[in-house]
């Protein structure tokens, strides 16, 4: 008998200037542009916080610092029926290297409104949206309420 295992990933919610950072990409199962936060899977004894913060250097360029964690989302994907368990961080931009070599799939890092992605129609799931207007609407929490041994 298989055991069911989720999808964990990671997100990262980061605002500059009034507008939140973005990731355009090609979504692997439909080939179509979608937007997406800096978002990526955990790897092997990586921790949740420095998952975060490397997801968003690789596909944007960006380095952030991690302040708060905004939640977690769960969202089975129609397109493949996988389970995703998504960690969702707020982090503070450091720096950006507008001439990094991003990964695979990323066509740009992008600093949008919320509205700009929500009217595009091209929101990769519904966490994307869901994340970033839990972002404008609540607080994160510490970084403290997240334990790892």
């Amino acid at each position: 008998m298989s055991r069911w295992t989720p999808h964990v990933t990671v997100a990262t919610i980061v605002e500059h200037n009034n507008k939140l950072l973005f990731v355009e990409e090609f979504d692997k199962v439909t080939g179509e542009r979608v937007y997406n936060q800096p978002a990526g899977h955990l790897e092997h004894k990586e921790s949740l916080v420095a998952a975060a913060k490397r997801e968003a250097l690789e596909e944007t360029g960006c380095d952030v610092e991690i302040s708060g964690y905004l939640g977690l989302y769960t969202y089975t994907a129609p397109s493949n029926g996988v389970t995703y368990h998504r960690h969702c961080f707020v982090g503070n931009l450091i720096a950006q290297n507008t001439n990094a070599n991003l990964d695979d799939g990323i066509i740009s890092a992008q600093w949008l409104s919320l509205e700009e992605v929500i009217d595009s129609g091209m929101a990769r799931s519904p966490l994307v949206i869901k994340c970033a207007k839990d972002y404008k609407e609540k607080s994160a929490l510490p970084l403290s309420v997240i334990y790892e041994h």
